[in-house]
Protein backbone atom coordinates (compact mmCIF):
# COMPACT_ATOMS: atom_id res chain seq x y z
CA UNK A 1 0.00 0.00 0.00
CA UNK A 2 1.52 3.14 -0.91
CA UNK A 3 2.00 5.79 1.58
CA UNK A 4 0.74 9.32 0.42
CA UNK A 5 3.31 11.48 2.41
CA UNK A 6 6.02 9.29 1.12
CA UNK A 7 4.98 9.75 -2.64
CA UNK A 8 5.15 13.50 -2.48
CA UNK A 9 8.21 13.54 -0.94
CA UNK A 10 9.39 11.49 -4.01
CA UNK A 11 7.45 13.55 -6.15
CA UNK A 12 9.34 16.58 -5.05
CA UNK A 13 12.56 15.28 -6.15
CA UNK A 14 11.33 14.01 -9.51
CA UNK A 15 9.53 17.51 -10.19
CA UNK A 16 12.20 19.31 -9.62
CA UNK A 17 16.11 19.33 -10.31
CA UNK A 18 18.29 19.78 -7.77
CA UNK A 19 16.42 18.22 -4.97
CA UNK A 20 17.94 15.30 -3.76
CA UNK A 21 15.97 14.24 0.08
CA UNK A 22 13.37 15.59 2.01
CA UNK A 23 12.22 15.23 5.29
CA UNK A 24 8.64 16.18 6.60
CA UNK A 25 8.63 15.97 10.87
CA UNK A 26 6.78 17.99 13.67
CA UNK A 27 7.60 20.99 14.83
CA UNK A 28 8.72 19.45 17.73
CA UNK A 29 11.70 17.26 15.82
CA UNK A 30 9.76 13.99 14.99
CA UNK A 31 10.38 12.35 11.82
CA UNK A 32 6.78 11.72 9.91
CA UNK A 33 7.95 10.60 6.70
CA UNK A 34 11.57 10.82 4.69
CA UNK A 35 13.21 10.49 1.61
CA UNK A 36 16.84 10.89 2.35
CA UNK A 37 19.53 8.39 1.93
CA UNK A 38 22.76 10.47 3.17
CA UNK A 39 21.32 12.50 5.64
CA UNK A 40 19.93 11.12 9.22
CA UNK A 41 16.08 11.83 8.73
CA UNK A 42 15.78 12.42 13.09
CA UNK A 43 18.68 14.30 13.02
CA UNK A 44 17.69 17.03 9.94
CA UNK A 45 14.08 16.90 11.73
CA UNK A 46 15.83 18.42 15.35
CA UNK A 47 17.91 20.73 13.28
CA UNK A 48 15.28 21.41 11.26
CA UNK A 49 13.22 22.14 14.09
CA UNK A 50 15.40 24.05 15.71
CA UNK A 51 15.60 26.25 12.72
CA UNK A 52 12.02 26.83 12.41
CA UNK A 53 11.57 27.70 15.85
CA UNK A 54 14.68 30.48 15.37
CA UNK A 55 13.33 31.83 12.48
CA UNK A 56 9.36 31.82 13.72
CA UNK A 57 11.49 34.17 16.60
CA UNK A 58 13.43 36.52 14.23
CA UNK A 59 9.92 37.29 12.13
CA UNK A 60 8.29 37.84 15.61
CA UNK A 61 10.87 40.33 16.25
CA UNK A 62 10.90 41.78 12.81
CA UNK A 63 6.75 42.14 13.28
CA UNK A 64 6.89 40.60 9.52
CA UNK A 65 4.21 38.35 9.67
CA UNK A 66 4.26 34.51 9.57
CA UNK A 67 7.29 32.56 9.13
CA UNK A 68 7.16 30.62 5.62
CA UNK A 69 10.10 29.30 5.11
CA UNK A 70 14.32 29.63 6.21
CA UNK A 71 17.13 28.82 3.87
CA UNK A 72 20.46 28.08 3.92
CA UNK A 73 22.59 28.12 0.90
CA UNK A 74 26.02 26.51 1.16
CA UNK A 75 28.96 25.68 -0.91
CA UNK A 76 27.03 22.55 -2.32
CA UNK A 77 23.78 23.31 -2.14
CA UNK A 78 20.88 24.62 -0.23
CA UNK A 79 19.30 23.58 2.83
CA UNK A 80 15.43 24.63 3.12
CA UNK A 81 13.31 24.35 5.98
CA UNK A 82 9.69 25.18 4.84
CA UNK A 83 6.77 25.43 7.40
CA UNK A 84 3.70 23.48 6.72
CA UNK A 85 1.37 24.68 8.98
CA UNK A 86 1.81 25.48 12.64
CA UNK A 87 2.52 22.11 13.39
CA UNK A 88 4.72 20.84 10.87
CA UNK A 89 7.85 21.38 8.63
CA UNK A 90 9.48 19.80 5.73
CA UNK A 91 12.87 20.18 5.40
CA UNK A 92 14.56 20.21 1.53
CA UNK A 93 18.42 19.25 0.80
CA UNK A 94 19.12 20.18 -2.71
CA UNK A 95 22.62 19.96 -4.98
CA UNK A 96 23.88 22.54 -6.80
CA UNK A 97 21.76 22.38 -9.69
CA UNK A 98 18.37 23.37 -7.89
CA UNK A 99 15.86 24.75 -10.47
CA UNK A 100 14.75 27.48 -7.86
CA UNK A 101 11.85 28.77 -9.97
CA UNK A 102 10.51 25.51 -10.09
CA UNK A 103 10.94 24.52 -6.94
CA UNK A 104 9.34 27.95 -6.04
CA UNK A 105 6.08 26.89 -8.48
CA UNK A 106 5.85 23.28 -6.42
CA UNK A 107 6.52 24.18 -2.96
CA UNK A 108 2.29 26.34 -2.19
CA UNK A 109 0.66 23.32 -3.77
CA UNK A 110 2.63 20.38 -2.09
CA UNK A 111 2.67 22.35 1.53
CA UNK A 112 -1.11 22.84 0.97
CA UNK A 113 -1.11 18.76 0.45
CA UNK A 114 1.35 17.94 3.29
CA UNK A 115 -1.14 20.07 5.53
CA UNK A 116 -4.35 18.53 4.26
CA UNK A 117 -3.26 15.14 4.86
CA UNK A 118 -2.25 15.99 8.29
CA UNK A 119 -5.07 17.69 9.23
CA UNK A 120 -7.26 14.80 8.80
CA UNK A 121 -4.41 12.08 10.00
CA UNK A 122 -4.03 13.78 12.93
CA UNK A 123 -6.23 15.47 15.85
CA UNK A 124 -5.73 19.15 16.98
Amino acid sequence: MSDPVNDILLSLRDKVMGVTESTLATVDGLVVSSDASKTHPESMAAVAAATLSLGNRLADQAATGSLREMSAQCSGGHVIVTAVGDRALLAVVTDEGLDLAAFRREMPALVAELGNILDTDTPA
